[in-house]
Order: structure tokens, then sequence, then C-alpha cells
């Protein structure tokens, strides 16, 4: 969303000082947190990108000097969210378990960050507007990222380490259950840029919902909000803050199989979409299938769900071929993120009515279409309104880690830059630098106006 200044937006130090004599005079840590946050996010910007990946590097080592602790403490979250009274829903305690191949890859990608392009300092344009006179539009961090995250204990890894990459402080929100696993997580972070030139302070955590209400006051000290969650938290999120509010919100993810699909290619597609991670934002929540091929496809596709323990729920086309294993499906169904072994079928006639389905239902995260016809895979792609529009291969590959961005701190659904996958190209704005020599407007107005030269430079 845009942020809309008044007039009133001219007298910021006017504001700004009000608001930070509050958070000074107030009982609050998370303020003063903040606020280190603030003043070490414009050191850690300063940094060349040599001292910013010796500081990755050290964190990296100091997640793996650490995870025994880390693993621990996880397994408490993971013990009490079990209790029957935690009430804490299966695919939510599936994200909750982190150790193993989980850790070592989160941490592996700490340090693959290392190996990225600077994202700060990066030359867009580069301009003379006349002679001695020289624009250049350059990357510059946003400053201060406020991510409100579920129960996913490396979701906090990937985003403290974007935030040291991409030159940005963070707050840190984790879900409840996950506080023990992200307390000993933030701390082994904060002992490896202890001994780096990056201050520990550009990573701090915050545990309760009081918190977060404070956050999303800090306009002078927060640049932009990245809530985690269902669209009506982040609704709830945009509706509470002035600050800007980039969503991650459902994976309400569809599969199309064509009339001209390769069959098995599409079972093995919609299988992996649904059953390597059920409870990713970017796993398959709703089948659609070709009338034309879902004789064939279905009772397949059904045998297989069945023995890896998928709940089907179909339309009544689907109920007639499949009418012993799979329960009808209602109007909800269509709109509902399961995250967990639950998928809803529809047999639509063709693909106008897979796209139209899709547009009505999905949520802009990611969907696919599977079918040998080349002009018909570029129609859907053109179509379907979604950050990502795949062919022939898995919507799980709706990944920051999996494109190459080293990590991600979430998946934007909006229609605005970013959208997808945010790396570190969604953390950086750009700044206007420009170079003269005593050059002023007037010699540019009026009747006797010197014309502009507007001249490209090599950047």
């Amino acid at each position: 969303p845009f942020v809309m200044l008044s007039r009133s937006s001219l007298a910021p130090r006017v504001v700004r000082t009000a608001v930070l004599n509050r958070g000074l005079s107030g009982q609050s840590a998370v303020w003063e947190a903040a606020r280190k946050a603030r003043e070490s996010a414009r050191l850690l910007a300063a940094l060349p990108n040599e001292d910013r990946n010796a500081a990755l590097n050290r964190v990296a080592d100091a997640l793996e000097n650490a995870k025994a602790d880390i693993e621990a403490a996880n397994a408490k979250d993971c013990e009490a969210a079990a209790k029957p009274e935690a009430g804490v829903a299966p695919a939510l305690q599936s994200r909750l378990k982190f150790g193993g191949a989980k850790f070592r890859d989160t941490v592996k990608g700490v340090r693959d960050l290392t190996k990225l392009v600077d994202p700060i300092g990066q030359i867009q344009l580069h301009r003379e507007l006349d002679q001695g006179l020289q624009m250049k539009r350059v990357t510059v961090p946003l400053g201060v990222l406020g991510i409100i995250f579920e129960a996913r204990p490396d979701a906090a890894i990937q985003i403290a380490s974007l935030g040291v990459k991409s030159g940005n402080g963070v707050l840190l929100k984790c879900g409840r259950e996950a506080v023990q696993s992200c307390t000993a997580i933030v701390s082994a972070i904060k002992d490896g840029l202890s001994g780096s030139k990056a201050s520990p302070d550009v990573v701090a955590l915050l545990t309760s919902r009081e918190e977060t209400a404070e956050m999303l006051k800090m306009k002078s000290y927060v640049d932009l909000i990245i809530p985690r969650g269902s669209n009506e938290f982040v609704q709830y999120v945009m509706n509470n803050t002035d600050i800007a509010v980039l969503g991650h919100a459902d994976g309400i993810c569809h599969i199309y199989v064509d009339a001209k699909a390769d069959l098995q290619k599409g079972l093995e597609i919609a299988m992996d979409s649904k059953i390597q991670y059920p409870s990713a934002c970017n796993a398959l929540e709703t089948l659609l299938v070709n009338s034309a091929v879902a004789e064939k496809f279905l009772p397949a596709f059904a045998k297989r769900a069945a023995e890896e323990g998928v709940e089907l729920r179909g339309c009544p086309a689907t109920l007639k071929l499949l009418p012993s294993n799979c329960a009808a499906a209602t109007e909800e169904d269509w709109a509902t993120e399961y995250c967990d072994k639950i998928l809803a079928i529809k047999v639509v006639g063709g693909m106008p009515e897979a796209m139209a389905h899709i547009n009505q239902y999905g949520s802009r995260h990611t969907d696919c279409i599977i079918t040998e016809d080349a002009a018909a895979a570029a129609l859907f792609q053109s179509q379907v309104d979604a950050a990502g529009v795949y062919h022939n291969c898995s919507t799980r590959f709706a990944d920051g880690f999996r494109y190459g961005f080293g990590a991600e701190v979430g998946i934007s659904t909006s229609m605005m830059p970013p959208r997808g996958p945010v790396g570190l190209e969604g953390l950086v704005t750009y700044r206007y630098m420009m170079s003269g020599n005593g050059h002023v407007v007037k010699d540019y107005a009026g009747d006797n106006a010197k014309p502009f030269n507007h001249k490209e430079l090599p950047k």
C-alpha cells in the first residue's frame, strides 16, 4: 500500500521529537530496542559489503555452535504445542519443528547470502543533466523492518540474515508457540554479530502481543511492517498502523491439469505440491482437472492420495468418479488454505473455467498448469493473476532460497512490487544523488533558459 502524506507531514522533526520523547520517558523496552536498531542500522548500512558478509559468516558459526541449545529449546516448544490444551493445529506443529536437515539448510542459506551481489550502492540510473551537473539513482536500505511471523524458527534466521546483508535493522515478532526457539536463535545471532563490525542491536526479538501493538505505533523508528499470516491478520495490521505494510497472506495455490497434460507428470507434480510439506504457504490446496482427462487422472491420483493420507473434498463431478474416497466440497473449501493433508478437487470444462476459478478464489500466490500444449501454457501464464504462475513444475518452488535469493522475509501477494518471494532486492529503496558546481535553477528557467542535456552516462 502507498503511504499518503498530507501537508502537515512537512514538519517531521516536531512529530519525530514527540514520539521519541514518549519512547524515552516510557517504561517499555520495545521503544529502546527500536531506537537502538535504527541507530545501528545506519552504521550497518555504511559498512562495506565485505564487513557485512563477515558478520553473516560469524552469525552462521554462532548458530552452528548453539545448535544443541537451539534444538533443546525447540523441543520444549514442540512438547508444549503438542499438548491438547495448547490448541495448536497439527500444521502449525509441523512448521514449528526445527532441527536436522532444516537447521543445516537454514544455516547454509546464511552463508549463501555472502555470495550474492551487494544490494546497497547499486547505481540504477546515471544521467548528465548539463555539463558538470550529474544525477544518480542509487540503492539504499529501507531502514528498520518490523516482521511479524508465524511459529517458524527458521524464519527468524532467514529474516535477520537478510537484514544484515541489506543493511537493515530488524524487529522480529515470532508466534507464541516458538518463543523459546526464537529466543535461543536470536541470542546466537547476537553472539555472532558481537564479534563483527555490525552491532548486535540491529536485531531484536519481541515476544508478546502488547509489544506488537507498540511496534505498530513506531513510525519514527520502523519503516516497513511485514506481517506473515492470514488475510484477516494482514488486514488487522494495515488498519492499526501508519507504517507502510507489505503483506504475506494466505497461500491458496492451484494446479490445473489440462486436456493435453502428461498425466503421469501431472500426478507426480500434484503429489509433490501437496505432500512434500503440506503446511507451507506454497503447498497445493485446490486441484482443477479438465473433464476430458478426469476419468483417467482422478482415480490414479486418489489412489496415491490415499496412500499418503490425504483427505479429498470434491465437486459433484469428482464425487461421481471417486464415490468411495472423497467427501463433498463446499463453497468454503474453494477459499480455504488448509496447510494440512486436505485437498479440494474440481472438474472443469476447460482452461477458461479453470482460470476463472483461480482468479476468483486464489490468493495471488502461486498457480500452475500441467500441459504439453505450449500455447495453452503461455495463455495461462499471461492470464492468471498470481505472483508465481508455473508450467509443469511443483508450486513448492515458490521460495526465496529456491529462487536463488538466499532466503526470504516472506512472499508478497500484492500487485505492487516487491512481489512473490521477497529477498534482498525487496529490502532496498533508492536515493537520488545530485552533484553540481554552483548550478542554480534560475539558469534553466525563463526566456533565455539553458537546455538540459539529459545524457545517459555509464553506471
